[in-house]
């Protein structure tokens, strides 16, 4: 079996700060890491080498600092890491970000591909379906949990009031929730070994060959306009009269605001 997973370099976004006149990320002096459901993605792999000696590669998109998260999966037991890394990649919204993906997945060879469910610096959810509609694969969204029998996957698949059970024959893409496992560490002792050597494989476009027309900014149709924290303000009532005049205007306000 053969697993690629796509993983992500993000902001730490617990410290994450935007710059009030600029409107812009401040990203110094704040920490990367990897994405959350990038590293469940992994851990679901993980799980399934463990037992049918798969085989996993593990891909990020950007610049040279994003082969640190390369360097943890395989610190914790991916066997292959490549970084797609180019200055025509950069600005690429999702849909750019697809089609370089998804052109490095066609140099490989693949049963099964990963991605977590969504990135913490983007929310959009959306890289990863694209992977699939652009392979022409089958795809299955905001898994829980993955078993493999008879050739078929069986997994289950979290919506909003139910589980749904899916059986589906490989290739097949699945998105995988933060939820779904909690993650492994690394090796320490492997971590030190990879650190010491070259262990990431670096492809640019001259490898992958792509339109520069629907790559980096000039492939992307979708813009970023402003980015800004949004103000909170608060507004304190005291409340007079009895306990029962208290409660009448409480339910009031409540209701008001339709908030019962």
């Amino acid at each position: 079996m053969n697993i690629i997973v796509c993983i992500k370099q993000v902001p730490d976004t617990t410290e994450l700060k935007i710059d009030p006149i600029t409107g812009t990320l401040i990203r110094k002096g704040v920490p990367s890491i990897m994405n959350y459901d990038d590293k469940a993605a992994l851990e679901e792999a993980l799980k399934l080498k463990d037992k049918f000696n798969a085989n996993i590669t593990v891909i990020s998109m950007g610049p040279e600092q994003a082969k640190e998260v390369l360097e943890e999966a395989l610190a914790m037991g991916a066997d292959r890491a490549i970084l797609l890394s180019d200055k025509k990649f950069s600005g690429s919204d999702t849909w750019a970000t697809s089609n370089i993906l998804s052109e490095a997945i066609k140099h490989l060879d693949y049963d099964l591909i990963l991605t977590g469910k969504q990135a913490i610096d983007g929310d959009t959810a959306q890289v990863g379906p694209q992977i699939a509609e652009k392979l022409n694969i089958p795809q299955v969204t905001y898994v829980k949990k993955i078993s493999f029998d008879n050739s078929e996957f069986i997994i289950e698949r979290e919506m909003d009031n139910t589980i749904e059970i899916i059986k589906v024959t490989p290739p097949v893409l699945f998105t995988i929730l933060k939820e779904a496992n909690k993650p492994r560490y690394m090796n320490i002792k492997k971590l030190v070994d990879i650190c010491s050597k070259d262990n990431i494989e670096v492809w640019s476009n001259e490898k992958l060959k792509l339109d520069e027309n629907i790559i980096g900014l000039k492939g992307s149709p979708t813009k970023v306009r402003k980015t800004f924290t949004p103000e909170i303000s608060k507004k304190s009532i005291i409340l007079e009269g009895n306990i029962s005049e208290q409660i009448d205007f409480l339910i009031n306000e409540l209701k008001e605001k339709h908030l019962i």
